[in-house]
């Protein structure tokens, strides 16, 4: 996100900017502000840390005095008539935080007013989180993790942006990289972004005064590095979004060099700069997200942001971030999309991006640059943490809250309900210079640690809480192991335990009379410190042996009964290869308190997943206990009936996953773990060539 600062220097004061010396005119003192970081076995440990500002909204003056080095949208031609001899002539000075920029920290509380008025007019700002030494920006890792905060909207109107995200900007500021930056973190230098911005007035410790244009207050050379985007947003409208780079770290672009930094007409063709988006309003749920509609943006709402990975582990593949609120104490779920071909998805996956894409007729840039692989790779290197407000010279935020652009008409156009007129900065600034945003209570940990609510599920949506893929993938990886280590063996000595903490075994076959047009097997997991209860899982395969019925459901392993074993050439020959059946696996993989109720994690952990085009159906049985469904995964028409949930599941999709909820009064969770424990019996029907266990895809 391209963050420009509009500072209008008034009578007398120096003009502000950025430099890479450190000045001492203004005494620098960064702001307190409390963090916390969160386990589920260990509740959340509060930190005090600090924000510091950009050294964009700085004070740039002369090294040996107070001459401004910039003032307006113009350089010095004196002390600046290039880079290096800028670096060296001017120096980047301290922060009056509140009375200069408008910024307030309390507590855990950071406050960001939008127009500061003194003997300067200041125009939003743009903060990032230090470390517990104060002298470097905090560098987060959030695979397998959530992030979560609470934000005030309620006063930004149209054309507003509050804006958290994070970027792969050096945590020293690049002052190690570069030896003339001589201000580094605690001054708020090395930004970089998604977009490129050709306005940073001081790069890799050089000033970009080169090809300055005073009118758009540009340079010739851009800073672009990964950006995730966790929450922009006014009281209209809010989007989160993933921005891959195909660049490592901070890369400075040279508009004069092709289209590296995608400037203009170059936009789709530089290192990037549009990501994959989820805007309720656009994704076609208008009545989700505003004054007085389910996620009530005249009050303060919590957002949590879940980075899960394809194996459950902090070194995994990014493969889907989701998004739910805690509002009035209540947990509610992101919104479901509503247009048809998108319909299943209220999170960011590969398939939800390619899939929007191709519906609002984008150009794909994001899977080219790498997409969720991508962003999660930029996590596992580090990323800082910036906290801002902004109005857009660019776009006036139209493509945030109104129609974008202007005179489109087709699905996805519309992203709010501000018009296409709204959001000019000088109009903003002047109607409304009182507006603020509040950032307060970050929290990030372990997925499931980091909040607290009684779930909800509005109208449209399935209902959102915690999920724990490590767990889940634990378990997942734990049967598979213990499938695999199991010979042919007879079902009434079929028990093989792994490491992992999952055992399972073949506890029944049964063969129609023809011995071909059915079959139904059933596997047990049993319980230990991952999963959480027995899950038994029935399988009937039409238009399949029941020998290769039976082998086949057992997956990635010879494990069968003496019947199928009898009946088949080998075991073995019928799961690898071609044939390869779904190892399946999985259980109720954590659970908590919510209210009245306890909420548990299920996970169905299927693998490979089948054929394009295929289609299953299942049903679990929840012990004679009616569960309430809060969320699914990988569920389409997720329904429950009694004490059964029902959902069919689509090739190309992963392992189903959801959070069920117990009356408290029938099941209590303690560390993490049900009682009485809770059985779950599953069946899947499986019909169609499609469905076939010689197609490779029975269950």
């Amino acid at each position: 996100m391209n963050i420009r600062a509009v500072l209008v220097a008034l009578a007398g004061l120096a003009g502000l900017a950025s430099a890479q010396n450190a000045g001492t005119l203004t005494a620098e003192t960064h702001p307190k502000l409390t963090v916390s970081t969160c386990t589920v076995a260990g509740g959340c440990t509060a930190s005090t840390q600090s924000v510091v500002l950009d050294a964009n909204w700085r004070w740039l003056h002369s090294v040996t005095g107070s001459t401004n080095c910039y003032t307006g949208t113009s350089w010095d031609a004196t002390l600046c008539p290039d880079g290096a001899t800028c670096a060296a002539n001017c120096a980047l000075d301290g922060a009056d935080y509140t009375g200069t920029y408008g910024v307030t920290a309390t507590g855990n509380s950071l406050r960001i007013n939008f127009v500061t008025k003194g003997a300067n007019t200041n125009v939003g700002a743009r903060l990032y989180l230090m470390d517990t030494t104060d002298t470097k920006y905090q560098s987060f890792n959030l695979l397998n993790k959530e992030f979560t905060m609470t934000v005030d909207v309620s006063n930004l109107p149209c054309g507003l942006n509050g804006a958290v995200y994070f970027v792969e900007m050096p945590t020293d500021g690049g002052s190690s990289a570069f030896p003339a930056n001589k201000a580094g973190a605690k001054y708020g230098t090395g930004y970089c972004d998604s977009q490129c911005p050709q306005d940073i007035k001081f790069i890799n410790g050089i000033a970009n005064v080169v090809g300055w244009n005073t009118t758009s207050a540009t340079g010739k050379y851009g800073t672009c590095c990964n950006e995730m985007d966790i929450w922009e947003a006014n009281s209209i409208s809010s989007a989160y979004t993933p921005h891959p780079c195909t660049v490592t770290g901070l890369h400075m672009c040279d508009s004069a060099v092709g289209t590296d930094c995608g400037a203009g007409a170059d936009r789709n063709n530089g290192v990037y700069k549009n990501g994959c988006d989820f805007n309720s309003y656009r994704m076609g749920d208008t009545t989700f997200y505003g004054s007085g509609l389910t996620i009530d943006t005249t009050k303060p709402l919590t957002l949590v942001t879940q980075f899960i990975t394809s194996d459950g582990t902090d070194t995994g593949t990014l493969s889907e971030i989701r998004r739910f609120y805690v509002q009035n104490g209540q947990v509610i779920p992101n919104s479901q999309a509503t247009y048809p071909a998108v319909s299943q998805f209220n999170s960011i996956t590969t398939d939800f991006c390619t899939a929007q894409k191709t519906l609002f007729a984008d150009t794909d840039t994001f899977s080219p640059r790498g997409g969720l692989t991508a962003m999660g790779e930029s996590m596992a290197r580090g990323m800082v943490l910036a906290l801002s407000l902004w109005d857009d010279h660019a776009a006036n935020m139209l493509w945030l809250d109104s129609t974008y652009p202007v005179t489109a008409t087709g699905a996805g156009a519309a992203r709010g309900t501000c018009a296409t007129t709204s959001g000019v900065p000088a109009d903003v600034e002047a109607n409304v210079p009182n507006s603020f945003v509040i950032y307060s209570d970050i929290r990030t940990g372990e997925i499931g640690s980091t909040f607290s609510g009684t779930t909800v599920s509005p109208a449209g949506t399935t209902a959102a809480a915690t999920t724990s893929a490590a767990a889940a993938a634990t378990s997942a990886a734990a049967a598979t192991t213990s499938a695999a280590a199991a010979a042919t063996t007879t079902a009434a000595a079929a028990t093989t335990s792994a490491a992992a903490a999952v055992t399972s075994a073949v506890v029944a076959t049964s063969t129609s009379a023809a011995g071909a047009a059915a079959a139904t097997t059933s596997i047990s997991y049993s319980a230990t410190v991952t999963t959480l209860i027995t899950i038994t899982r029935t399988i009937t395969a039409s238009s399949a042996t029941a020998t290769t019925a039976a082998a086949g459901f057992v997956g990635s392993s010879s494990t069968t009964t003496a019947a199928a074993a009898a009946a088949a050439t080998t075991a073995a020959g019928a799961v690898g290869g071609a044939t390869s059946a779904r190892t399946v696996s999985g259980g109720l993989t954590t659970c908590w308190t919510s209210g009245t109720t306890v909420q548990a994690n299920l996970v169905l952990a299927l693998d490979p997943v089948p054929v394009a085009g295929s289609l299953a159906t299942y049903s679990l049985t929840f012990g004679g206990l009616t569960p309430t469904l809060v969320q699914s995964w990988n569920m389409d028409a997720a329904a429950v009936s009694g004490s059964t949930l029902a959902f069919t599941e689509l090739a190309s999709e992963a392992g189903p996953q959801a959070v069920v909820s117990f009356p408290s009064s029938s099941v209590s969770c303690s560390s993490g773990a049900l009682s009485p424990a809770v059985v779950v019996t599953v069946s899947a029907t499986l019909g169609g060539s499609a469905l076939s266990v010689a197609a490779g895809i029975a269950v």
